[in-house]
């Protein structure tokens, strides 16, 4: 790809008023903002607000399961008209990309999706992501759009990923907005205000726990605001908001896929030689397992947890959860490749 992708992600308390209508004040600036650096980047936006946008229609709405679906079909097309008509004074077409959890999951499927953003870029539009509400099914839903912000951006290698949020950035505890952050450890990390928005799903724990992810593949992540003139080209230049230091990674774009989309099936426990051999690049062998929890299939993909119960990687599995567990004395066993096996 000729230019550098940048992933954009806008929450329902962004782009919206409190009563859940779409604030067309910020879809306009967003528009104008991203016409800007569409010049320079393949871009994506990841937005929200079609539930918002869709649930006044939905008499004595509960926020059910259900009643969510069906106010996400109604917004959806109020969203994308909305964006269409403030893109399309800039001359640039959107394109409306609903995604599923296995669609990340799924190799091919994912390559598939990557080919046809690739083929909208080509044509210089750009494509708005957002969750398949309608259809998505309970057990394999995006936590909330950071996920699937985070799963574009790592699967496209992207050089940074922008976090819009109602409050501008992450907070200190004097409720100043901290502008740099090299490493997402327990300090950063107690600075959280567990409170969620009223609208949207996520808050910042949420966004900490995927820009931790998305630092460690490499990518530079920006949490900012829309309340600042130039939010989104200031975000980008890193002179507003919060500004979260990439990791250096040396991994394969497979390695990326496997570290961020894959849907785990279970948790693997390993001892200190397992993990001072898995920091080596060695496979992980049977020997080295303290407990195995959950089951999964040959081919399904596992958490690795050290002896304190830290999540270290995950791997691909090359037998199932009850093969393993039944060698675990076994010499030689390889229960993951080092090829297979991304630590986080």
């Amino acid at each position: 790809m000729s230019k550098p992708v940048l992933v954009i992600k806008f929450g329902t308390a962004s782009i919206t008023h409190k009563s859940g209508e779409l604030n067309e004040a910020v879809l306009q600036e967003i528009a104008r903002q991203v016409a800007i650096l569409h010049q320079d980047y393949h871009i994506v936006l990841v937005s929200s607000g079609a539930v918002g946008a869709g649930k006044g229609f939905i008499k004595e709405y509960k926020g059910s399961i259900t009643e969510r679906k069906a106010a996400a079909a109604i917004g959806n097309p109020l969203l994308l008209a909305k964006y269409t008509n403030y893109f399309s004074q800039y001359g640039i077409a959107i394109a409306q990309s609903l995604c599923e959890r296995q669609h990340f999951a799924n190799r091919n499927q994912f390559l598939q999706l990557k080919e046809t953003y690739q083929e909208l870029w080509s044509n210089g539009i750009i494509p708005i992501a957002n969750e398949n509400d309608v259809v998505s099914n309970l057990e394999l839903k995006f936590s909330d759009n950071d996920e699937l912000a985070t799963l574009i951006a790592t699967g496209f290698g992207a050089s940074a990923l922008l976090l819009c949020t109602s409050v501008g950035g992450l907070l200190d505890d004097q409720k100043k907005i901290i502008p740099f952050v090299e490493q997402i450890d327990e300090k950063i990390l107690g600075f959280v205000d567990t409170d969620k928005s009223a609208l949207g799903l996520g808050g910042m724990v949420s966004k900490l726990n995927y820009t931790r992810l998305a630092t460690r593949m490499g990518i530079k992540v920006v949490i900012f605001g829309m309340n600042k003139p130039d939010g989104i080209i200031e975000a980008v230049a890193e002179k507003t908001g919060t500004v979260f230091a990439s990791q250096e990674a040396s991994l394969t774009a497979r390695q990326k896929w496997l570290g961020s989309g894959s849907i785990i099936a279970g948790k693997v426990l390993v001892d200190t030689g397992a993990v001072d051999a898995l920091n080596k690049r060695k496979s992980l062998l049977a020997v080295g397992i303290i407990a195995v929890d959950g089951e999964f299939e040959k081919g399904e993909v596992f958490e690795i947890l050290d002896s304190d119960a830290n999540v270290i990687g995950i791997a691909r599995a090359r037998e199932s959860s009850i093969v393993i567990g039944q060698n675990l004395k076994t010499q030689n066993f390889e229960v993951a490749n080092a090829d297979e096996i991304v630590l986080l």
